[in-house]
């Protein structure tokens, strides 16, 4: 499939290289990095050696420190040998794609979602059916939608919350609903929590908390800023595990052990008390972002309570979300995703703003798009 924020990464850097000051709300990347914290823990093992192979399902302490984690944090008690450290969160869903997934065997998904998602899905032999979600269902996947939508080859769904691109949750009780419909059909859930850490409500849930079994992905990418170290992890059922670890060993041998090492850092109270800090970053930047759009006349239909994305809606202006996006980098020199990267049913009159930059490019960014809606 295209991705057309990777396109429009590509143009900015064009427009960047030729002077332009392109402000980039494209890419989906913190802008901060990994605390000094964790990059020296990196130094100390790549001079202590520690660079061989690990198990395939990673260090056991790691393992640990992430089980620890969900119980403190999510509310989850995990067994850390359900635990498996991946080459990022798309190591962990290609792993449970090719876990799951028959060659034929349709998967349920929201649109809009997350357009890379559907590739791990056809890489396993699987269909991936995008089904229209509304902005009164939050954009996401319903129990509704599963009554209504699966089919004699339907095997399972794949869900995110927060999600990428709305930003949106799935409350507990919608999930217990969407669970139960599944599970009454035999189905398999995933779900894709890489971005629970930033989540702006009141205490954030794993969906372990309403079923043990729903196989869950996560990365060290957004939450913990360690976006090109490529470490991730898979949490699966038991009886999954072993299975698992023998693909993990065959396609990847183990994830970055450099990586694994350094990670353990991230969960030091001094550290975590910096990602407190960045996610109150984030959550202000949203906050400012949020009435800003309103006021310039780009609704946003439902608020963003996670991640770091706004999903807003530019019919006011054009139905052509590509044709603005396109007008909008080279007019204004402000990069934004259209809403065709993330599914048919609301492609045209969508857009991706990702607030991953600070707070003084947010303010000029507005600004700029503001002079260039009033020439419309």
């Amino acid at each position: 499939m295209q991705f057309y924020a990777v396109e429009l990464f590509k143009q900015a850097n064009a427009l960047n290289a030729q002077g332009r000051d392109v402000i980039s709300l494209g890419i989906g990347e913190p802008d901060f990095t990994a605390p000094p914290q964790v990059v020296e823990t990196l130094s100390r093992a790549a001079k202590a050696g520690l660079s061989g192979y690990t198990s395939p399902a990673g260090l056991a302490v790691l393992r640990e420190a992430l089980a620890l984690y969900y119980k403190e944090h999510f509310s989850a008690s995990v067994d850390p040998n359900r635990i498996v450290i991946t080459s990022g969160a798309s190591g962990a869903l290609l792993l449970a794609a090719m876990a799951l997934i028959n060659p034929g065997d349709e998967v349920l998904m929201p649109d809009p979602s997350y357009p890379a998602n559907q590739n791990f899905i056809l890489a396993a032999g699987g269909v991936p059916r995008l089904v229209p979600s509304s902005a009164q269902e939050r954009f996401q996947l319903s129990a509704e939608h599963v009554r209504q939508n699966w089919g004699p080859a339907t095997r399972g769904v794949l869900i995110a919350s927060p999600s990428n691109p709305t930003g949106t949750t799935i409350t507990l009780e919608e999930l217990r609903e969407l669970v139960a419909e599944v599970r009454q059909r035999d189905g398999f859930i995933i779900m894709d929590e890489i971005y629970l850490g930033l989540y702006y409500g009141n205490t954030p849930r794993s969906a372990l908390t309403v079923d043990d079994d729903i196989v869950i992905i996560n990365s060290f990418s957004k939450y913990f800023h360690m976006t090109g170290w490529r470490l991730g992890w898979l949490i699966a059922p038991a009886d999954m595990v072993p299975a698992i670890e023998k693909m993990a060993a065959s396609l990847a041998i183990c994830a970055p052990t450099l990586a694994q090492h350094a990670a353990l850092t991230c969960f030091e109270p001094d550290v975590m008390r910096i990602y407190e800090n960045r996610r109150l970053s984030f959550k202000q930047r949203r906050d400012y972002l949020l009435p800003e759009l309103e006021r310039i006349g780009l609704h946003v239909p439902v608020v963003p309570d996670g991640a770091f994305y706004i999903y807003t809606d530019i019919s006011r202006y054009n139905t052509n979300s590509s044709e603005f996006s396109h007008r909008l980098l080279h007019e204004a020199s402000v990069a934004a995703v259209p809403g065709h990267d993330f599914g048919v049913a609301h492609a045209g009159h969508t857009l991706r703003l990702s607030y991953a930059t600070g707070l003084d490019r947010l303010k000029e960014a507005i600004g700029r798009i503001e002079l260039f809606l009033n020439k419309l």
